[in-house]
């Protein structure tokens, strides 16, 4: 028989993974004593300790702690499953879906599919994982999302991927800059102006090897993390950067920039949905998926690409 809750198991994986009693009650909105209370109570009932304590410092886990927190998390993730199983009988979708998404795509990504599973499943709610490339396949493997909108790069073999849409790179430029005006760019004609590069684990490497295919160089003059201060600085006439999806709201009336087709890069992938191989998903999850499916027939997708004209 059980000596402990599912709440109490909540309480204990929060402050494992916050490292902290007073952050994981926070979180839970519950006090820090209900946190230490279940921490006493289950480190009791198995006769060791789970943490270890450093005033000013937080909690650690113990060797056998670390273990501990993942079974407890392995458990909670199979809890949360069979509960969207038993309320997805009868064609029910209340519940929660974890979705991980690449940071630079989830603002002009994300907005459609929300606003169609809020319309259509108002009993739905997502939680949303931004990250880089690298952050969301650890996300997958850890168990933190149910699924994930990345880029097939980033995948191994114990993932599926089901692609969505296929946006080739464009130059996001200055309009001061009268390559702005172009119907189309080439690499070479980008490598001769500096350039504001995303500098992100994996991103980096794919757009430097777009310049290395066109046998060129980009003139790195700027990087940063971040697509907002990239844009920001292309605004400001400090270079152009390349992107993959089109930001939005495209029209800003403070954006100084134009997106122009790239016309000669080598390779272009498709962004999708990527989930974990071999695993039967909950209804809720594949329903979410199929929403993502249906928008793609509708064309919903379609603007957040920029092609060359025909």
């Amino acid at each position: 028989m059980l000596n402990f809750t599912l709440k109490q198991l909540r309480y204990v994986e929060a402050a494992g993974r916050l490292h902290s009693i007073a952050k994981a009650a926070a979180e839970l909105s519950i006090s820090q004593s209900s946190i230490t209370a279940a921490i006493d109570s289950l480190e009791s009932w198995l006769d060791f300790d789970l943490f270890v304590r450093t005033p000013a410092k937080g909690i650690q886990p113990t060797l056998a702690g670390a273990d501990t927190l993942e079974l407890i998390r392995n458990f909670l993730e199979q809890a949360r499953q069979f509960d969207a199983e038993l309320r997805s009988v009868g064609g029910d979708t209340a519940g929660l879906v974890r979705i991980g998404c690449y940071a630079t795509a989830a603002p002009a990504f994300l907005p459609p599919i929300l606003r169609s599973i809020n319309r259509d499943f108002p009993q739905m709610s997502v939680q949303v994982l931004e990250g880089n490339m690298e952050a969301i396949a650890t996300f997958l493997d850890e168990g933190k999302a149910d699924l994930a909108f990345t880029y097939p790069r980033v995948l191994h073999a114990g993932h599926d991927f089901l692609p969505l849409f296929q946006p080739p790179p464009f130059a996001l430029i200055s309009t001061d800059d009268p390559m702005s005006e172009k119907m189309s760019v080439t690499l070479k004609e980008l490598s001769r102006k500096p350039m504001i590069l995303l500098d992100l684990p994996l991103t980096r490497d794919y757009f430097v090897s777009l310049f290395n295919a066109s046998d060129c160089t980009p003139h790195i003059a700027h990087s940063t993390r971040s697509a907002e201060i990239a844009r920001a600085l292309v605004s400001g006439g400090f270079g152009y950067t390349i992107l993959n999806i089109r930001p939005q709201p495209y029209q800003d009336e403070n954006a100084r920039y134009r997106a122009v087709p790239i016309s000669d890069a080598s390779e272009v992938e498709w962004f999708g949905i990527a989930t974990v191989a071999n695993v039967r998903r909950p209804k809720i999850v594949q329903t979410f998926m199929d929403v993502c499916a249906g928008l793609q027939q509708e064309g919903a997708f379609d603007a957040l690409s920029v092609r060359p004209q025909a």
